[in-house]
């Protein structure tokens, strides 16, 4: 009779590994069909909900809104500014106005615009720069580089196998002795980010005074040229470039949670990763690590945690100056 149990146990346990094992190529062989194809995932019937951005807008200034008004191209432009002017970023902003209107220029008319202006800012809203054509209705030549990215002056911190950029667990939680033990200080606070990178949040929409380690992550990956899909559960996304796709899942801190990632978090990210078929999985976070996540990146060389004690490492590594 035990042998007989045994039997039906292996062959259960043979029937389970042969589905995960199916649904796992499946899924795969739609992934690849879809880069090959240049589908999106939810072309290809993947849990996704939406493409969030591809390369080709990803580094673009978020528009607000744009208007002809007399004889001016006016385009006002979602980012958050400083109280003082910043010449580098009005000039960015400058070239960003002058391929929107290249672009809009097919349905609307603009041969009487002499000017472009551009707005910026969140409350209050204020002009950053105004630039006269060269003739009425006649655009600048295209920008070569048109955009923000920092694909030519800084270290791409996602390109290296992450086998390859281990880092020192040993001395992850120094950061933690002056940390009250129910409440996290704005991540900002811990933070020193080079003015470059500055900019490039700003430009991109993204405040570097209120910045959470998965917006902060989300946004240079736009920076980067990678392309991001939103997946169906909260939080996580699917980044691609060269071929190398990277499953993220995000956990942000709110006020009154306990400034540790729970274990239940990180099981789930695992989990998650598995069932992606993506190349590699990222956990990002603002809160601290446990210990644990030393042992899972020593034993899963593919899976890398990104966590509130790790992000200024994460920064330096780009070479910004």
């Amino acid at each position: 009779m035990e042998s007989v149990v045994g039997i039906v146990l292996v062959l259960v346990l043979v029937v389970v590994g042969f589905v995960i094992w199916y649904l796992f190529r499946n899924r795969k062989r739609r992934m690849e069909e879809a880069a090959r194809g240049g589908h999106s995932a939810a072309a290809t019937g993947l849990a996704v909900s939406r493409d969030l951005f591809d390369p080709a807008v990803g580094q673009h200034a978020p528009v607000e809104s744009f208007h002809v008004v007399g004889n001016e191209a006016r385009v006002t432009f979602d980012v958050p500014l400083e109280d003082e002017d910043d010449e580098v970023l009005n000039d960015l902003l400058m070239g960003e106005a002058v391929e929107v209107v290249r672009q809009k220029r097919h349905s609307l008319p603009i041969d009487e615009v002499h000017h472009i202006v551009v707005f910026a800012g969140r409350d209050p809203i204020r002009e950053v720069g105004r630039s006269k054509l060269p003739s009425p209705g006649e655009l600048p030549p295209p920008m070569l580089d048109s955009g923000v990215s920092l694909s030519h002056v800084a270290r791409d911190p996602f390109a290296a196998p992450f086998d390859e950029d281990r880092i020192d667990h040993g001395v992850a939680y120094e950061t933690r002795t002056d940390t009250p033990a129910d409440e996290l200080p704005p991540l900002r606070e811990d933070l020193k980010i080079p003015k470059g990178l500055d900019r490039g949040l700003r430009a991109l929409g993204t405040d570097p005074e209120q910045l959470s380690g998965p917006d902060f992550v989300i946004a240079l990956l736009r920076m980067f040229g990678y392309g991001v899909t939103e997946q169906a559960l909260e939080g996580s996304y699917m980044a691609v470039k060269d071929g190398v796709s990277t499953y993220i899942s995000t956990d942000s801190y709110q006020k009154g949670e306990y400034p540790e990632v729970d274990e239940g978090v990180i099981r789930k990210f695992l989990a998650d990763y598995g069932s992606s078929a993506a190349d590699r999985g990222m956990l990002i976070s603002d809160k601290y690590a446990p210990f644990l996540i030393h042992e899972i990146e020593a034993n899963q060389p593919k899976v890398r945690f990104i966590t509130r004690e790790r992000i200024q490492r994460f920064i330096d590594s780009m070479a910004l100056g």
